[in-house]
């Protein structure tokens, strides 16, 4: 027989990390309000080699503190992951530059079922019917939030982050297959695409844009405080403790939880960010969250080979937005 008080003890262990995971979740989509306040068309590149950079300066630092060594293979893989990286964040700013918050964030949850579609084409894994029914289902949803009915009214902002979509299911796929059979450490892996991504960054700004210096030289207070929002909640915090929820409860728990992304993306698009939806945008946004909540359900009951996007906590979902 249980002990009681043992019982009540796993129960708040286990309350905790659900409440860290919802904080991820949440974190995660208030990424999409917070950019779009940040950027605007001309400072994209800038405000991606800032944050990058930064996002890799905390990391190195957390490496060196925990002498961490980095190994060939952990950057070489890092540095082609870093390359895709580096697209999904490009057209995803764009985008939130271009559309609203929460367009931002529901249409890149797409990406939940989108991996899975994709690893089946590269690995020649059958994916259940009901699977392509809740993606169509998210798809319609996409279809209805963006554009209210009308096909000529989806924007290019919305388009872009369509792209950044399938940039992020390469990107997991592509993360999967990499480090498959490989012993490779999440935090070195994760600095090294971050470097990766901050040099990109740095380089394309001064091709086009505003150059990090001058947008650094412009920034205020409120700039500066947004930008430490993005990294430390939005990037940093997530990663630890994603790594620490992974041991304490299952995987399957740990992606569900932080699935609950998009629904966190609408919801403080509508409250905080302003954004007004009709009632065939409501209806959009709940096809877009039935699809991708009942995909990613579906894709955790599926052999434990597989690997998607629901999965990728797993092995440490690298943030976007």
């Amino acid at each position: 027989m249980s002990d009681p008080t043992s019982l009540r003890s796993a129960a708040k262990r286990a309350s905790v990390v659900d409440a860290l995971l919802l904080a991820v979740a949440v974190a995660w989509g208030s990424t999409y309000w917070v950019a779009k306040e940040l950027v605007s068309q001309d400072t994209v590149l800038a405000v991606l080699g800032v944050r990058m950079t930064l996002t890799a300066a905390a990391l190195g630092l957390i490496l060196v503190l925990m002498r961490k060594r980095l190994q060939k293979t952990e950057a070489a893989i890092g540095c082609i992951l870093g390359l895709l990286l580096s697209t999904v964040f490009t057209f995803e700013t764009f985008g939130i530059a271009a559309t609203s918050a929460t367009n931002a964030g529901l249409i890149i949850s797409l990406t939940i079922v989108m991996t899975p579609v994709l690893e089946t084409l590269v690995g020649k894994r059958k994916l259940s019917r009901l699977f392509y029914l809740a993606a169509v289902i998210a798809v319609a949803g996409v279809y209805f939030l963006a554009t209210g009915g009308a096909a000529a009214s989806f924007g290019f902002g919305d388009l872009l982050i369509l792209l950044a979509a399938v940039a992020r299911a390469v990107h997991v796929t592509g993360m999967h297959r990499l480090s498959a059979g490989r012993s490779i450490d999440s935090l070195n892996l994760t600095f090294v695409q971050m470097a990766t991504c901050a040099l990109v960054f740095l380089i394309m700004s001064r091709l086009w844009g505003m150059p990090v210096p001058a947008y650094t030289g412009g920034m205020d207070w409120s700039a500066a405080l947004q930008m430490a929002y993005l990294v430390i909640v939005c990037t940093v915090f997530p990663f630890f403790i994603q790594m620490w929820a992974v041991r304490k409860t299952s995987p399957t728990r740990v992606s569900l939880l932080l699935g609950t992304e998009p629904v966190w993306a609408a919801i403080i698009g509508v409250t905080l960010a302003g954004d007004v939806l009709g009632p065939i945008g409501i209806f959009g946004v709940v096809l877009v969250l039935a699809g991708t909540m009942w995909g990613q359900r579906l894709e955790l009951k599926a052999p434990p080979t597989a690997s998607v996007a629901s999965r990728e906590p797993e092995e440490i979902r690298t943030p976007t937005a």
